[in-house]
C-alpha cells in the first residue's frame, strides 16, 4: 500500500483516512461486500494509532457506507454508493425548501405544465388566441422601424425615452397626465408588482386586496415577506383597514376595471370612495389597469386620473392587447418612487428588451395600436356572445354568471361547491384545462374563470360540452 496520510497536510489524519476509504469505494476499488483489513492491520499500514482507525470506521458505519456483518469483520455496505453520492452532492431540496420565493400552488404548476400540451383545450387561459394576435402587422412593422446602435443597447434606467414620451401622450386618453420622468418601463405588469414589493415596502407590511384576487395566484408580495390580506368593500372598509393596518406600512391592490378573475368594473362612486378612504389612512393604492382598453363599453375614469396627491401607483401593459411575448408594461408613480424602482430594475435585468420597446413605440405613434385594439374589442365581444349562448342553453340550471363587460373572462358560479382539485384533475384527463376559483380565493369551490379569449370557437364548444358532462355527473 503506497498511500499514507500526510501529517503536514491541513486536514486531520481522521479526515484524510475517511476521504481515502470513501474514494476507494466510490472509484470501485472496494466494491459492495468487500471486507476491509482489520483495525490493527490498517493502523500498521497507515502508520496511525488504532484509536484513529476505530473513529474513522465508526463514522463510516454511522453514515451507512460500511457495515459490520455477523461473524466479525467490516464490509462495504450495499448502500455505500448512494450514501457517498448524497454526501458529495449539495442537498438541493434543502436549499429549495429554505429559499425566499413562495412556490406556486400545485394546481397552478399543473396549469403551467399542461398549457404546453397542444392537444389540451384551455378554457381558463389569460392570454389572447394566436388568431387574435396581429402577427402579420407586427412582422410588417419591423420593416418600418429604423434602428441605430444606441437603440439596441441597454436602455436608460427608466426605459426608452421615446416610448415614455409616447406613453405620456397615450395615457392622456385615460385622463392621466404624467411626464415621461414619472413613467418606468417594465417587463410586464408582474415585474411591476415584484419591483414594488422589493422597493417601497418593509418586511411584514400589509397588502390589502378584494377577493377574489389575481394576487392569490402569484406570490410577489408573499415571497418578499408581506402579509396579503383580503378585505371586502361591502364591510365598513375604513374601520377594517384602520384596525388591520396598525402602525405597519400598507398598500391596497385593486383591478377596478375588468377585475381578474371576476370581470367586474367598479363604479365611479366606488372608485372615489376607495381613493378617499385610502388617502385618509395614508395607504397607497396599486391600480392594475391592464384590461381597461378591452371594455365593450366606455369604462369609468382610472383611479390615477382622480389622484392629485401621488396616492396611486398605476400599472399598464400591452400583454393583454398586443402581445404577451413583447413583455412590455409600465408603472406611473411619483418621480422618487419611479427612481427607486428603476434602480432596482437595473440591478435585476438591466432594462426591458430594446427591440420590444422600439416596436411598442412604433405602434403607439403610428396609430396601429389604437386601430388594432378597436378590432380586438369587437372580436372579443363576438367570442363572449358565442360562449354566453352556450352557457344559457346548457348551464342555466347548474350555474350563474354576469354578462361579460369586456376583457377575457366569465366568472362562472356553479350552484353547488363542486370546483375542487378532483374536478380539475378529472377534466385534465379529458384534455380540458380550467382555472378553478380556489386559486384566486382559497375558500372558493363554486367558481371557475372561464376564458373566451384563447381557445378556438370549436374548442370552446367542445370543452364546454365536456365540462357540462363532468359537472352533471357530480351533481346528479
Amino acid at each position: 500500500m503506497q498511500w499514507k496520510p500526510d501529517r503536514a497536510f491541513p486536514l486531520s489524519l481522521h479526515e484524510q483516512i475517511y476521504n481515502w476509504i470513501s474514494a476507494r469505494i466510490r472509484q470501485g476499488e472496494w466494491t459492495i461486500g468487500t471486507k476491509l483489513p482489520s483495525q490493527r492491520k490498517l493502523s500498521e499500514m497507515l502508520e496511525v494509532n488504532r484509536s484513529t482507525i476505530i473513529q474513522v470506521l465508526e463514522e463510516l458505519k454511522a453514515n451507512g457506507i460500511l457495515e459490520t456483518q455477523r461473524g466479525g469483520g467490516t464490509y462495504v455496505s450495499n448502500s455505500s454508493w448512494n450514501k457517498l453520492l448524497s454526501h458529495e452532492q449539495p442537498n438541493w431540496h434543502k436549499h429549495i425548501d429554505a429559499s425566499i420565493h413562495e412556490p406556486n400552488y400545485h394546481t397552478i404548476q399543473l396549469i403551467n405544465e399542461h398549457e404546453q400540451n397542444a392537444s389540451m383545450i384551455r378554457l381558463g387561459t389569460g392570454e389572447l388566441s394566436p388568431d387574435l394576435l396581429p402577427t402579420a402587422l407586427l412582422e410588417q412593422s419591423l420593416q418600418n422601424i429604423s434602428l441605430f446602435a444606441r437603440d439596441i443597447g441597454y436602455s436608460e434606467p427608466k426605459g426608452n425615452k421615446k416610448l415614455r414620451i409616447a406613453l405620456s401622450g397615450h395615457l392622456q386618453k385615460r385622463g392621466i397626465n404624467t411626464s415621461p420622468e414619472s413613467i418606468l418601463i417594465v417587463s410586464g405588469a408582474l415585474q411591476a408588482l415584484q419591483l414594488i414589493s422589493l422597493g417601497i415596502l418593509e418586511q411584514r407590511s400589509n397588502v390589502f386586496q378584494e377577493p377574489p384576487s389575481y394576487l392569490n395566484s402569484i406570490h410577489p408580495f408573499q415571497s418578499a415577506g408581506m402579509r396579503v390580506i383580503s378585505v371586502s368593500r361591502e364591510q365598513q372598509l375604513k374601520k377594517t383597514l384602520k384596525a388591520l393596518k396598525g402602525k405597519k406600512q400598507s398598500l391596497f391592490y385593486t383591478v377596478p376595471t375588468l377585475n381578474n378573475p371576476s370581470g367586474r368594473i367598479l363604479t365611479m362612486e366606488d372608485r372615489q370612495a376607495l381613493l378617499d378612504i385610502c388617502t385618509s389612512l395614508q395607504i397607497p393604492i396599486i391600480e392594475d389597469d391592464v384590461y381597461h382598453e378591452l371594455t365593450f363599453e366606455d369604462a369609468p375614469p382610472s383611479m390615477k386620473s382622480m389622484d392629485h396627491s401621488g396616492q396611486v401607483l398605476y400599472i399598464g401593459s400591452v400583454s393583454k392587447t398586443l402581445s404577451p411575448g413583447l413583455r412590455i408594461g409600465w408603472v406611473v408613480a411619483p418621480e422618487p418612487v419611479i427612481n427607486r424602482l428603476a434602480d432596482i430594475k437595473m440591478q435585476t435585468d438591466y432594462g426591458s428588451s430594446a427591440f420590444s420597446q422600439q416596436i411598442v413605440t412604433h405602434w403607439l405613434t403610428s396609430g396601429l395600436y389604437d386601430s388594432h385594439v378597436g378590432k380586438l374589442r369587437r372580436q372579443l365581444q363576438s367570442r363572449a356572445a358565442f360562449v354566453e349562448e352556450i352557457l344559457t342553453k346548457d348551464f342555466g340550471q347548474l350555474a350563474s354568471w354576469e354578462k361579460p363587460k369586456g376583457g377575457f373572462y366569465i366568472w362562472l358560479r356553479f350552484n353547488e361547491p363542486i370546483v375542487n382539485k378532483a374536478l380539475f384533475q378529472q377534466l385534465i384527463k379529458q384534455k380540458v384545462l380550467i382555472n378553478p376559483g380556489y386559486i384566486y380565493d382559497p375558500k372558493d369551490f363554486h367558481h371557475i374563470r372561464l376564458s373566451y379569449a384563447y381557445a378556438t370557437l370549436e374548442e370552446l364548444k367542445q370543452g364546454l360540452h365536456i365540462l357540462l358532462n363532468v359537472v352533471a355527473q357530480k351533481t346528479s
